[in-house]
């Protein structure tokens, strides 16, 4: 009762001092809001037998894992109930079958597809082609060149892990101009996707070993739609883990002939600033775009020039965007900052930067528990947005209410925010 009469006094405060005509209704029924809402002595009341008759062997392995785990890891029904009470025919509470966007048989027409990769005679932008697909994607060169990474002390909302600042030196690279697209994903889900009962340690080593594309171990099905009914095609591709977006990135080596993988947590800054040495590659402070500070009880944060690059708290509706919604930075890429945290080839080091030396070349931290993300997401303040921002994968609460035993390697459960983009090593012959 005491969270009934919280809820109660809250709604008669909105309902004093708010327009309803002011809410985001599709942002407030997203589970980031709808968990604050919902306890579960609401659902528990009425639904005392979680083992009804009819329930799938998906669904008592997942009430048996609440049963042991609800107190201990704080799980909440409404994470896996968000459509409860509200009838979705599209809704589905189980694993995901088949590939969106294909016909059940995948018969589908082939004479759009590729035949063969892009062709780089040199250092110059280009545009990707997945061969056996009908995908393909801008990739856009990154001249190398030293920069100032993490912030400087009188930067606004700077966090310790950022300091000290220093110069590193990145060699040229090629860098994805958006974050990888559920189009580039779904192709490699297609030609990689694999059963769920192979043990984690035996995908590990056949992957480590694969000759070629055929023998490349993919990811399982997974549970529900992970593109949250957001929309699919160009937009960027979320809930994987790191993982899975490094076998992604294997596989499209494979696919290319190239060499592509996740950046570096310095190039990822590299290409993040632009080659600005500001909080961000466009003009302002984060003091003017943020939600926190003593100013905002009076003013609220500026978001005119901050929204034409930026998808974060103020202007994604609580979910992903198209990546035409921004404005490139000046150098050609789009969501560096917002929509999607992006996955780095970095473990996460809070101590990093005070263990370099001077002017280090190609930095990359090889030890560690979780990995580095950078960028922010569309939920972020402006102040987790800036380009020396770091933070880092929390990969057991992202996993929070998988049930599977072992867990997923391949998806995350708790985490909606999280994607990644590809870098490609310039063959050393090109000019």
């Amino acid at each position: 009762y005491t969270a009934k009469l919280a809820l109660g006094a809250r709604d008669v405060w909105g309902y004093i001092t708010k327009d309803s005509a002011d809410f985001n209704w599709d942002m407030k029924s997203e589970l980031e809001h709808a968990v604050k809402y919902i306890p579960n002595e609401s659902c528990v009341k009425c639904h005392q037998n979680l083992f009804p008759q009819g329930v799938t062997d998906d669904g008592i392995t997942a009430h048996l894992y609440y049963e042991d785990n609800a107190e201990k890891l704080d799980l909440q029904c409404i994470s896996c109930h968000l459509d409860a009470g509200h009838y979705n025919p599209n809704y589905a509470h189980g694993q995901m079958v088949g590939i969106p966007g294909m016909s059940g048989s995948y018969d589908i027409d082939s004479s759009s597809f590729f035949t063969e990769p892009a062709h780089v005679t040199r250092f110059d932008n280009f545009r990707e082609q997945i061969p056996g697909t009908a995908v393909s994607f801008n990739m856009i060169a990154i001249d190398g060149g030293t920069f100032k990474m993490g912030s400087p002390e009188k930067e606004s909302f700077r966090n310790p892990d950022e300091s000290p600042q220093h110069e590193v030196t990145v060699s040229s690279f090629f860098m994805a101009e958006v974050e990888t697209t559920w189009n580039q994903y779904w192709a490699f889900y297609s030609e990689t996707m694999s059963e769920g009962r192979t043990p984690p340690e035996v995908v590990y080593q056949n992957n480590l070993n694969a000759l070629g594309v055929d023998a490349i171990s993919g990811p399982t099905p997974p549970f529900g739609y992970p593109d949250q009914g957001w929309g699919q095609g160009d937009r960027p591709a979320i809930t994987m883990t790191h993982y899975a977006a490094e076998t992604f990135c294997q596989w499209l080596s494979e696919k290319t002939g190239k060499k592509y993988r996740l950046p570096t947590e310095a190039e990822w800054e590299y290409a993040a600033r632009g080659g600005r040495e500001t909080s961000y590659f466009f003009p302002g402070s984060a003091k003017d775009f943020s939600e926190h500070g003593f100013m905002r009880n009076i003013f609220k944060p500026k978001t005119d020039s901050i929204s034409s690059f930026v998808i974060y708290n103020q202007n994604s509706n609580g979910r992903t965007q198209l990546p035409s919604e921004v404005m490139p930075n000046p150098f050609g890429l789009r969501n560096m900052l917002g929509n999607v945290m992006e996955y780095t080839a970095d473990k996460y080091d809070s101590e990093a930067y005070n263990n370099r030396g001077s002017n280090t070349v190609d930095p990359i931290v090889t030890e560690g528990d979780e990995w580095v993300v950078r960028g922010g997401y569309y939920n972020s303040d402006a102040a987790d947005v800036r380009s020396a921002s770091r933070s880092h994968t929390e990969h057991d609460d992202w996993m929070r209410t998988d049930p599977q035993q072992p867990k997923s390697i391949w998806w995350y459960s708790d985490i909606k925010g999280i994607g990644f983009r590809v870098v490609c090593e310039p063959d050393s012959a090109l000019k």
